[in-house]
């Protein structure tokens, strides 16, 4: 694996899911592999879990670790070509990322969308730009339109808690929210569920919601999130902005809120969400506080997701 980027980077799926989980069963099981390298994190926007998370997953490996701040310990970055930088901006990305790429071995990096222009979103400027100069491997830790190390995890989740001889029902539902977000953590999802190809998959939003084709083909879409939990034994739960009009959100009908009294069409549902999560607002607080929230168990996988991940960027 030369980056990681998103599912088609992956050669192959469950070989990578099963090498998380032998991460899980013994995190220093591949200690060593790493002795010698760094992983600089390059951090355009806050982070959480994905910070933490993939800190303790290089230093399983035996790496150092390097955190920066873009906005806080560095140069306001330009990304344009052919600009005259005559203005907030101090350093170009083809002088930026090739000093990264002499400083660190690995490298990750965290970026958001603008969410004002669809096509700029999903060109992955930002993020491709670090991967032509850097000369590295370039692990994403969130880009503009994905977040394959979010959904990693969350299919270790999935494998590890169900265990019938059938594909489970697995709903991604679109929930109210205070503010447009991106569409990152859901096209993921999305993706890597249809490349995995073992679930029956359904997504259900407002009809202004709909994500990106390019991620959701092969699942059934529907306007409707009864329908979507009927039978379902996995629901995920997220807010995305609208794309049309792009990164806008027209509707935020709280009646999308997921509480517990609507599982009892579901199949005993575990439910998730990728955190941070808003009571009462995205997620019912009865959902959260209940033995079907698996969001503390998802969180907790993505430092072997991460593991995983490096440990193969690394060979």
């Amino acid at each position: 694996m030369q980056h990681f980027r998103n599912v088609q980077d992956v050669p192959d799926i469950q070989a990578l899911v099963d090498l998380a989980f032998a991460c899980k069963q013994d995190p220093r099981h591949l200690h060593g592999l790493g002795t010698g390298k760094t992983l600089g994190m390059v951090m355009l926007n806050p982070s959480t879990r994905t910070r933490i998370s993939t800190q303790l997953a290089a230093r399983h490996l035996g790496m150092e670790v390097v955190v920066f701040n873009a906005d806080k310990d560095g140069w306001a970055l330009e990304f344009g070509e052919d600009v005259i930088m005559n203005g907030t901006t101090v350093e170009h990305i083809r002088e930026a990322a090739p000093v990264f790429g002499a400083y660190f071995d690995v490298l990750g990096l965290r970026s958001f969308p603008a969410l004002q222009d669809a096509a700029a979103d999903q060109s992955e400027s930002i993020l491709q730009q670090f991967v032509r100069y850097s000369g590295v491997p370039v692990v994403s830790l969130e880009s503009a339109t994905l977040h394959p190390l979010q959904s990693l995890a969350d299919l270790m989740t999935i494998q590890a808690l169900f265990q019938e001889k059938r594909k489970p029902r697995i709903a991604l539902s679109w929930a109210p929210h205070m503010k447009p977000l991106p569409h990152c953590v859901a096209n993921s999802f999305a993706q890597w569920i249809t490349a995995w190809g073992g679930a029956d998959f359904v997504i259900a939003h407002p009809e202004a919601y709909a994500l990106d084709p390019a991620y959701t083909a092969g699942a059934e879409i529907v306007h409707d999130q009864q329908k979507a939990l009927q039978g379902a034994d996995f629901v995920y739960v997220k807010n995305w902005s609208a794309t049309e009009p792009y990164g806008t959100m027209p509707c935020s009908d709280p009646s999308w809120m997921l509480h517990l009294d609507r599982l009892d069409i579901t199949n005993n549902a575990h439910v998730m969400h990728c955190l941070p999560v808003r009571r009462n607002l995205e997620l019912g607080a009865d959902i959260l506080d209940s033995t079907h929230s698996v969001v503390v168990q998802q969180a907790s996988n993505r430092v072997w997701a991460a593991q995983a991940v490096l440990s193969q960027l690394l060979n």
